[in-house]
């Protein structure tokens, strides 16, 4: 059974380093072969999915659907920009540590990111990096500052402890923000300046079919005058399996053709002075309507190619641009799709009123937005929410029973309605989550746990508790930079808690370990959805991340590493 589980175990990881299939198919999926092989009952395989924390993780999130109807993220959106750059950094610091703490850190970056995209005074690159970064600094402050927390919360009620409570993570979240803001601060000189495009849609590579009735068949490019395009210059041309690049000028245009062009998407409507062509997807040039949007880490569309996801059925839209980073994908029916990647849609009158667009795309520009709701409704589902933290900090009632009453009203007041609820309800956390549960009990009663966490107390106990306690942390981190931060909270947890059993230790302090490690991470822009969204808005590079990400994550580890053994003690 041992060995099972530990091979089990190692595929997952590579499985969701390849990022080819969603997390919660992979979660899911071994919870399920567990049962099957008997290494779990039913009974506990169930009640995984029950756990307080994990339905406060879901509450939550739903909750915080009503708060992005109000005026509180716009309104201090307003505030952060300034035309000094070192004012408005430390603004941004504050305004977006002060929401992430208790909002959703999507939902906190998702609003600022556009904004900070758009602004006149400073460059987005030397702004977006270090927003998603202070979201999560922010997020590590609360309970519910991040699900990381919450699901770290999970495993810890699951264990038979005592739960976590809000406030446990301030002292050490408090000084990380600040440690953190201050270390963006003075190595800002190591963000990427990027020039910016006055539109959110910048260049991009976009292509058209040449059809079987084109009067540009049998002509030369210079003939067709396909070179003396205004912002849109021919990159290549795909014929059947053979691509040609560069174009020579006398390349004769064929019926079927593929024609690759680079440049700026807004000017789109030069091709329909073309006769003959179509955008890819069958997309009629004369009634363009564009949408730039992000792939959400919980969409259905990860893993599969272009060809196979169904835009039309599905969204009704196509995809006209296809962007990783700041590489622009060609072959766009061929390509696997990932989050984080950045489409420019060609949509329907239908595309608008579909359930299914919050699930999997952050729309960032050129769509129907969110009617906010009126500032008196806005004061009181503030009031309302900040009520149900203060009360619960205070053991007046718990966090779910409250959460419970405000989700309660909020449909009442018709803040919120079913359907609204059903098409944002969180699925993929809370796919994962459960079975990460069930997936923990099993490493912990196969023995395996107790085997992984020998190893880490062999390798680091030299340095004693302290040096298993580090040990502990690294393993998060690592796993957290390569794999998501959910994931690696999951694989990590059930090796803390067995070194601390081992060794006969207080095991928060390990908890913390866990909790801490698994949001921290700066060098890579897989690891945590915040950076994946600016990753694509900003067109950053990986080793743009790295630049400044490892000197991030050195104080914010040091400072973990310092003061939750000072605070929790061993």
């Amino acid at each position: 059974m041992k060995i099972f589980v530990a091979i089990s175990l190692v595929l997952l990881l590579i499985l969701l380093i390849q990022n080819k299939f969603r997390p919660s198919m992979l979660f899911g999926g071994l919870a399920g072969i567990y049962y099957v092989f008997d290494f779990i009952s039913l009974k506990d395989w169930t009640s995984s999915y029950t756990n307080s924390s994990l339905l406060v993780l879901v509450l939550l999130l739903v909750v915080s659907i009503a708060l992005e109807k109000t005026f509180l993220i716009d309104y201090f959106s307003k505030f952060i920009i300034k035309p000094n750059y070192n004012q408005s950094l430390v603004r941004l610091g504050i305004v977006t540590a002060s929401f992430s703490a208790f909002l959703n850190n999507t939902a906190v970056v998702a609003s600022f990111m556009t904004i900070l995209k758009n602004n006149k005074h400073h460059l987005p690159s030397k702004l977006l990096i270090p927003l998603s970064y202070i979201a999560i600094f922010g997020g590590t402050m609360t309970l519910i500052g991040t699900s990381t927390n919450l699901i770290v919360n999970s495993f810890v009620v699951e264990s038979g402890l005592d739960s976590l409570k809000m406030f446990d993570f301030f002292v050490v979240g408090l000084l990380i923000t600040f440690f953190g803001v201050i270390t963006i601060y003075f190595a800002q000189s190591l963000l990427p300046s990027y020039p910016n495009i006055d539109n959110d849609i910048e260049e991009h590579l976009v292509e058209v079919k040449v059809m079987p009735n084109s009067s540009l068949i049998g002509k030369t490019i210079k003939e067709n005058k396909l070179r003396k395009l205004e912002y849109l210059f021919l990159l290549e041309i795909q014929r059947d399996d053979k691509v040609i690049s560069p174009v020579s000028p006398n390349e004769i245009i064929e019926a079927n053709d593929r024609l690759v062009f680079s440049g700026d998407i807004k000017h789109i409507e030069i091709f329909k002075t073309i006769d003959g062509i179509e955008l890819c997807g069958g997309v009629d040039i004369r009634k363009l309507d564009l949408v730039d949007a992000i792939i959400t880490p919980e969409s259905t569309l990860i893993g599969k190619q272009v060809k196979e996801a169904n835009f039309r059925s599905k969204f009704d839209a196509a995809i006209v641009s296809l962007k990783r980073g700041s590489l622009g994908i060609s072959k766009i029916g061929e390509e696997v799709l990932h989050s984080g990647d950045r489409l420019v849609l060609a949509v329907g009158k239908d595309f608008y009123t579909r359930d299914n667009l919050a699930k999997n795309f952050y729309i960032l520009s050129n769509i129907q937005q969110n009617e906010k709701i009126s500032n008196y409704k806005s004061i009181a589902i503030i009031g309302g929410f900040l009520s149900v933290i203060f009360f619960s900090a205070l053991s007046v009632f718990s966090i779910m029973k409250g959460l419970l009453i405000f989700l309660a009203l909020l449909i009442i007041l018709k803040v919120l309605n079913l359907q609204e609820i059903k098409r944002r309800f969180p699925y993929e956390i809370f796919i994962i989550v459960g079975s990460s549960l069930t997936i923990s009990k099993v490493v912990m009663n196969s023995g395996l746990a107790t085997d992984l966490a020998s190893f880490i107390t062999s390798t680091f106990g030299v340095f004693g508790v302290f040096g298993s306690f580090i040990g502990i942390y690294l393993l998060t981190l690592f796993l957290t930079e390569i794999i998501t931060n959910n994931a690696a909270a999951a694989l990590s947890f059930p090796i803390a808690y067995a070194t601390a059993l081992s060794l006969g230790v207080n095991p928060y302090p390990f908890i913390f370990a866990v909790a801490f490690g698994a949001s921290a991470s700066f060098m890579m822009p897989y690891g945590y959805q915040t950076n994946l969204m600016v990753s694509s808005l900003g067109g950053y590079k990986v080793k743009d991340f790295m630049k400044i990400g490892w000197i991030v994550s050195l104080v914010y580890s040091l400072t973990v590493i310092v003061f939750v053994p000072l605070i929790f003690g061993f």
